[in-house]
């Protein structure tokens, strides 16, 4: 008989190509991953991996067997995924994911802590990463910026955060400050190279500025612009959480949309619907929190808890 463990180990050799780099996918030592598949390969009485020079790969049958495989793994996933959405009880841990920089700003907030005062059953686990979850297998909800590609998604739109072109005080010390777009082709820029608008913007509209840094990630393109290198469009809520950094250029017509997010399988379970009707209610303050309004409104609070928003 088949087990599902079985086709794990199998297929994270097929997708990662060597037994190293599968039993660092599945947390386990490699050894571990050559006795497993040597123990599936004996129960099924075929060879599914051969050895050539270097190292393992598939044998003409693994690769034939790879998509069946993929397919049982997709029907385990929306079969967990039902099992999930048949918990009635309003209980556990909502794991809910988002950027760093939403993250440090939400975590300014009262809204966690209200939330959990709400619902005393639940408690927010925060996923803080600017890589995208896969959801409901790592998060149950997403905080994300950008429009969603993903079918299986639904959720809301909450906000739409604004761009702004920003830079250290020691920079307009030195070099002054632009007071257009059309200025910036006479100053020094930071780029970022991985996907991010605003940096596409600034090529966009200062295609000869001088470069003078460039970042593969947000937080490197943050430190670069506080050290004093050069102008940067970053988000508003991003920018004006610096307080070393000054906002040169406002409306610069470019905004991102954040929206909450979830697994359509999992729209109705209890303890995700409890956070995303939550956002619902407290929307005013989570759209300030995006749109990078300097003081989330408190009004909708309970007292409490509204005079630590900020």
């Amino acid at each position: 008989m088949l087990e599902w463990d079985d086709l794990k180990y199998f297929l994270a050799f097929a997708r990662a190509g060597s037994m190293q780099a599968a039993a660092k996918a599945l947390g386990v030592n490699q050894s571990t991953v050559q006795r497993r598949l040597a123990e599936f390969e004996e129960r099924i009485d075929r060879r599914l991996v051969e050895r050539h020079r270097g190292g393992y790969r598939l044998t003409d049958l693994g690769r034939e067997l790879q998509p069946a495989a993929e397919a049982v793994e997709a029907s385990v996933a929306a079969f967990e995924h039902r099992l999930a959405a048949c918990d009635n009880g309003v209980t556990g841990t909502v794991r809910v994911t988002c950027g760093t920089i939403l993250a440090n700003r939400l975590q300014r907030t009262p809204l966690i802590d209200l939330f959990h005062k709400r619902n005393p059953g639940l408690r927010v686990e925060l996923i803080i990463s600017d890589r995208e979850f896969d959801l409901p297998k790592e998060a149950d909800i997403a905080l994300r910026g950008g429009e969603p590609q993903d079918d299986a998604l639904v959720g809301r739109k909450i906000a739409e955060a604004p761009w702004a072109v920003y830079a250290s005080r020691a920079y307009v010390e030195r070099h002054g400050r632009p007071e257009c777009p059309a200025d910036i082709e006479r100053h020094l820029v930071v780029d970022c190279v991985a996907k991010h608008p605003g940096a596409q913007w600034l090529r966009s509209v200062a295609p000869r500025a001088t470069i003078v840094s460039r970042a593969d990630n947000h937080p490197g393109l943050i430190l670069a612009v506080r050290s004093g290198a050069g102008l940067a469009a970053l988000l508003a809520f991003q920018g004006d959480g610096e307080s070393d950094l000054v906002r040169v250029i406002d409306n610069i017509d470019l905004v991102t949309p954040y929206y909450l997010l979830m697994h359509r399988d999992m729209q109705q379970t209890p303890r995700v619907r409890a956070f995303a009707d939550f956002v619902t209610a407290e929307i005013k303050c989570f759209r300030a929190m995006v749109s990078g309004e300097a003081r989330v409104p408190t009004d909708s609070l309970s007292p409490n808890l509204g005079n630590q928003a900020g």
